[in-house]
């Protein structure tokens, strides 16, 4: 059956309707970043680029490291932006947009997330690599699809359990990391803990400006739960999309985070751009050719 006009959105050239890009433009392996000026801090490493597309927050650099086609693109901050630039990405790799039908042969895409966060752990330090070996979502983005048979429900009610955050209208989801993905990267540089995914940064990560947030001990509660020796180590705003939606899609995801922060003990980093580039060496090292 066809997907109609209203569904599947394509620009006049042909090209899927917010990332502007075509079939052809997107390589297997594709590196994720929130900010769209961090696209070419990834994109400056390749050896040849060979498309380079802007469109909104969402910018696109395809190009050539060594032997390997690697796509980095810029997906803007929030599971929101998640929602659009996956299945978008996806129908770029399984749908055929001249008959606006999904393909029979399924393309299997690799995604490694490049992220900043801030842990919640005193004991981890500042300017540290921090893998999702589990994302969990606060924000909601999971509940809207048919996704009980991708999620880990056996922590979500154990974690709901323990918050007893009903009253705030938050029950979490919860996604399993790429078990290949994480065994690729398990060496000595790499930290693994359980990454909170939130709706926002302020309030929904429990910081107060000029209002205080709904859940005073936001940081504490989470900081004190554990399962099977893992416990919730970091927070950011798309993990959990990301880990959601490739799974349900068929893909691999991994996200790797550069913690710029350490709430339990206030800290902030004092060269975040170094951090920042030394995990994306270390992402292109793994995963480039």
């Amino acid at each position: 059956m066809a997907l109609s006009h209203s569904e599947l959105i394509l620009n006049p050239d042909g090209s899927i309707y917010h990332l502007n890009l075509l079939p052809h433009e997107i390589a297997d392996t594709i590196i994720t970043v929130g900010d769209p000026e961090r696209v070419s801090s990834v994109s400056k490493y390749f050896d040849s680029i060979e498309i380079t597309k802007e469109r909104r927050e969402f910018h696109t650099h395809t190009g050539m490291l060594g032997r390997k086609r690697l796509t980095v693109i810029s997906t803007g901050i929030g599971t929101d932006n998640i929602d659009i630039v996956f299945n978008e990405l996806d129908a770029l790799a399984n749908i055929n947009f001249e008959t606006r039908q999904v393909k029979q042969n399924k393309r299997r895409l690799c995604f490694i997330r490049i992220g900043t966060s801030g842990a919640i752990q005193p004991n981890i330090p500042v300017d540290s690599f921090l893998a999702s070996s589990i994302a969990v979502g606060l924000e909601g983005l999971l509940h809207f699809y048919d996704s009980a048979h991708i999620r880990n429900l056996e922590l979500e009610e154990k974690l709901a359990s323990f918050l007893k955050w009903e009253k705030y209208k938050i029950h979490p989801y919860v996604v399993n990391s790429d078990e290949e993905l994480l065994q690729k990267i398990n060496n000595n540089r790499i930290r693994f803990g359980i990454t909170i995914t939130n709706s926002g940064f302020y309030g929904p990560q429990g910081r107060g400006l000029r209002f205080n947030p709904s859940i005073k001990d936001f940081i504490p509660r989470l900081a004190g739960f554990s399962s099977k020796n893992q416990s919730i180590t970091n927070l950011e705003m798309e993990t959990a999309g990301i880990y959601g939606l490739a799974k349900l899609y068929g893909h691999q995801a991994i996200s790797l985070n550069a913690i710029l922060a350490n709430r339990a003990t206030g800290e902030f980093s004092k060269e975040g751009h170094k951090t920042v580039d030394s995990l994306i060496k270390y992402v292109l090292s793994e995963f480039g050719e």
